[in-house]
């Protein structure tokens, strides 16, 4: 168990040291703006880039893993959506937001940081493909589901516009693009270059570690709703143990990879769910309220499943 701590010690120590400067230090939410750019925009892309772009290509073609990952966190947001249904009376917009809730994992921020930490740098190519899909995935469903429950207002040609450039312009994905092309055409930077790309991919996991922790303790955290237990049960445990078996079920797949898709699953809801609400101002209070408590109890499920898969409960194999 000492293990398991060890790993598990530094990646939430750091989101509490976020979320104790968050409250004790009222700096304005704004304040955050350019931590959140360097993260997004330069560090995490970086990070990918460097480490694919050092992976044989033939590892970066396995559309059977990216296909069974994407189409279980699909999965899991219908599910949340049937809970969202019977909570709401059938309020759309509404269900929408538990849905995300429910399968949108914190793969940006805590994602990198925890697989690479667990399974080393085995778990790059993994970490990449789920982060891309699962966020491309929720890139489309967003503004749809708005537009059919009636809160986005814009023609459909300009939602499927938005939804489409949201996709391909975002930074993480143009990085997997990157550094896939750079393996494939054997490229290696000029050594300034990549000195620069290690100090940048190094700061990556800490800085969006203690970033997340700040914008936690910056959420307003309302009433907690009689649906919170169910769909966090949904995603820190069914998101997690589905995936597993989906991908135990097809087989063939490295041991490494299932278990970096067990950890990218079991996360806690993403900040981005609390984003989405705000941005179409549906169940905005509600929407803080799971990312706040589902991060504080996954502290205790992430570990669970840390110690499932190093303690070998979890057989890949």
């Amino acid at each position: 168990m000492q293990d398991v701590i060890s790993l598990a010690f530094p990646f939430f120590g750091l989101i509490f040291l976020g979320f104790a400067a968050g409250k004790i230090r009222k700096i304005p939410a704004a304040g955050m703006e350019w931590m959140n750019f360097f993260i997004i925009y330069i560090a995490l892309p970086a990070l990918f880039f460097r480490l694919l772009s050092e992976t044989p290509i033939e590892q970066l073609t396995d559309l059977t893993y990216v296909a069974t990952t994407t189409f279980t966190t699909y999965t899991v947001f219908a599910i949340s959506f049937c809970i969202g249904v019977l909570a709401t009376r059938g309020a759309i917009p509404e269900s929408t937001i538990l849905a995300f809730a429910g399968s949108y994992s914190n793969i940006g921020y805590m994602g990198p940081g925890l697989t690479l930490a667990v399974l080393g740098p085995a778990a790059t190519v993994p970490t990449a493909f789920v982060l891309c899909f699962d966020n491309t995935l929720m890139f489309i469903l967003a503004p749809l589901m708005m537009a059919i429950g009636g809160t986005d207002r814009k023609p459909l040609l300009e939602t499927i516009r938005t939804a489409v450039l949201r996709v391909i312009l975002h930074p993480f994905i143009l990085a997997t693009i990157a550094g896939i092309f750079a393996a494939a055409i054997e490229f290696e930077p000029p050594e300034g270059i990549a000195t620069m790309l290690r100090f940048l991919s190094n700061a990556a996991a800490p800085c969006a570690l203690f970033a997340m922790g700040v914008t936690v303790a910056q959420r307003p955290v309302g009433k907690i709703p009689v649906e919170l237990p169910a769909i966090l049960v949904v995603k820190l445990i069914v998101h997690p143990v589905l995936v597993y078996l989906m991908l135990r079920w097809i087989g063939g797949f490295d041991p490494v990879w299932v278990a970096t898709a067990v950890l990218m699953a079991c996360l806690p809801p993403a900040t981005n769910v609390f984003v989405i609400a705000q941005q179409y101002q549906v169940y905005m209070s509600r929407a803080s309220t799971f990312v706040m408590i589902g991060t504080m109890a996954s502290v205790v499920t992430v570990t669970g499943f840390i110690w499932a898969i190093t303690h070998g409960y979890l057989p890949a194999g």
